[in-house]
């Protein structure tokens, strides 16, 4: 396939892909509909992974013109899937590239829908000013340069090498915005205020630089996440005062967390058997890995981590540790009910029943129905309203 023969394929992929966006709801409005149809992503991912539906342990496959062929390439370059461009921080051998197994990605073009409905919800104008908080492939960058012109965009990317091919990426296509190799946490006050500022990446609460680098009256659209799941995607309005509150949103988006931000490499310290005090619970493990009851969770031990092991007698139990202060809870069967020995400087599985009953008591409302206050001494989540029952981020 000559390069004309490729030019004209993506142009009808983008348009085919912004077909689905729009279908799915995603894609609204003309003008990121028009720069969804002129970006070509394949630039953007000249090679990359892609995940397999291989059973057991998750696994990627990589996916480059000379592996796969050009039409594959291009398909799958257009798909509205999550392409990974790297895994645990380091650069990926793309001379004899292989399957990657149990493998922690840390840089990708993100789903497609995802990074549109983003877009939409900064709700931008001709003269809006933004500051994109990583960069990755920078194709995402490429949409707001489409949108806004480059000279209104400023994108922060923490990873040189990373930063250094977006920056290639975004010059082939013509765009040259102010783009920068540093802390994303910090933001970029100089060239600030902003009128927006949208994050690709989760963090565990909104950094204060991002509000004080937001005009009253701005937006900022991130997702906040913990060390277990994701929270979910918020918006919130910057007062002139320096706070900032809003809304979780729709949908239950999952961004790779900052690295800054990232768990410690330790779980904790699995407590010994005789450990703690033992009781009857009327909830086990599932709770934490279903969708609105999984929310709730990570809201009440904001630096927990789970894991399940068997023990000598084959009984399967989960682990709740903090490996912050070492409080631990762990769940065990017991016919069909569970208990729960937990211990340390908190009990976190009270924390989590304690917060179940707030929740279920409002009748297990979505997360849509929970809201984010910042200010400069904390950060909240609250549900209902502002005054209602509310949890605290991680400073």
């Amino acid at each position: 396939m000559t390069d004309p023969d490729i030019d004209l394929a993506a142009a009808k992929l983008r348009q085919q892909l912004a077909d689905h966006l729009a279908a799915g709801g995603w894609l609204r409005s003309p003008t990121w509909r028009a720069a969804v149809e002129a970006i070509p992503r394949h630039v953007f991912v000249p090679r990359f992974y892609a995940e397999t539906d291989a059973p057991g342990l998750t696994t990627w496959k990589p996916v480059t013109p000379q592996l796969v062929g050009v039409d594959k390439w291009l398909r799958q370059a257009y798909a509205d899937e999550t392409l990974i461009t790297q895994f645990g921080g380091r650069e990926i051998d793309w001379a004899d590239p292989q399957p990657i197994s149990n493998a922690r990605p840390t840089s990708s073009s993100t789903l497609p829908a995802l990074v549109v409905r983003m877009l939409e919800d900064l709700d931008v104008n001709e003269d809006t000013t933004v500051l994109e908080i990583g960069t990755g492939t920078g194709y995402s960058t490429a949409l707001l340069c489409h949108r806004l012109g480059a000279h209104r965009v400023t994108s922060i990317e923490t990873d040189p090498a990373v930063a250094a091919r977006a920056r290639g990426h975004l010059a082939h296509c013509g765009y040259r915005p102010r783009l920068l190799t540093c802390d994303g946490l910090l933001g970029y006050p100089e060239a600030g205020p902003y009128d927006r500022v949208i994050a690709t990446m989760g963090v565990r609460s909104i950094p204060s630089a991002w509000i004080k680098q937001t005009r009253p009256g701005g937006l900022i659209v991130a997702t906040l996440r913990g060390w277990m799941r994701s929270l979910g995607l918020v918006r919130l309005t910057v007062d002139d005062n320096g706070t900032a509150q809003g809304h979780f949103l729709s949908g239950d988006p999952s961004f790779m967390i900052a690295r800054q931000q990232d768990a410690p490499e330790s779980l904790g310290m699995i407590p010994a058997p005789d450990e703690g005090e033992t009781r009857a619970t009327a909830h086990g493990p599932e709770l934490l890995t279903m969708a609105d009851s999984g929310f709730v969770a990570q809201l009440a031990m904001p630096n927990a981590r789970f894991f399940s092991m068997p023990a000598d007698d084959g009984t399967v139990s989960t682990y709740v540790l903090d490996a912050t202060n070492d409080a631990f809870a762990t769940l065990t069967p017991s016919g069909d009910e569970w208990t729960v020995r937990q211990g340390g400087p908190v009990n976190l599985w009270d924390d989590v029943e304690r917060s179940l009953a707030l929740w279920q008591a409002a009748d297990s409302p979505a997360p849509s129905e929970f809201g984010v206050t910042v200010t400069p001494d904390a950060q909240r989540v609250w549900l209902g309203s502002s005054d209602g029952p509310s949890w605290h981020l991680p400073g």
